[in-house]
């Protein structure tokens, strides 16, 4: 059975920075596509960044390029999302999820986990 399982959610201040940490169990990832989304209250859920489990090839979203970067550790099986220079805008509910091959649409992905909560300060 597929887990995913983030952590490292916060408080921050505003320019501050986090990282998210999402452990993935439960079969081989080498061909998937782990994704990083984010909901707000009142918000539809939102791609954030995404990597190509296998060769490491990355997607981000038009409003966090240049401040989060994500990664995975292929040893640990774990998927990273470091977030720098956060704004308050950031400040919502982060969700790894997984699925074959990429896409940014949100109920596409197959594998979901239940998310962490980010919160950015002015």
């Amino acid at each position: 059975q597929v887990q995913l399982v983030e952590s490292g959610g916060g408080l921050v201040q505003a320019g501050g920075s986090l990282r998210l940490s999402c452990a993935a169990s439960g079969r081989t990832f080498s061909n998937y596509v782990m994704g990083w989304f984010r909901q707000a209250p009142g918000k539809e859920r939102e791609f954030v960044a995404a990597v190509r489990w296998g060769v490491g090839t990355t997607f981000y979203a038009e409003s966090v390029k240049g401040r989060f970067t994500i990664s995975r550790d292929n040893a640990k099986n774990t998927v990273y999302l470091q977030m720098n220079s956060l704004k308050p805008e950031d400040s919502a509910l982060y969700y790894c999820a997984a699925r074959s091959g990429y896409s940014d649409y949100a109920a596409s992905y197959n594998y979901w986990g239940q998310g962490t909560q980010v919160t950015v300060s002015s």
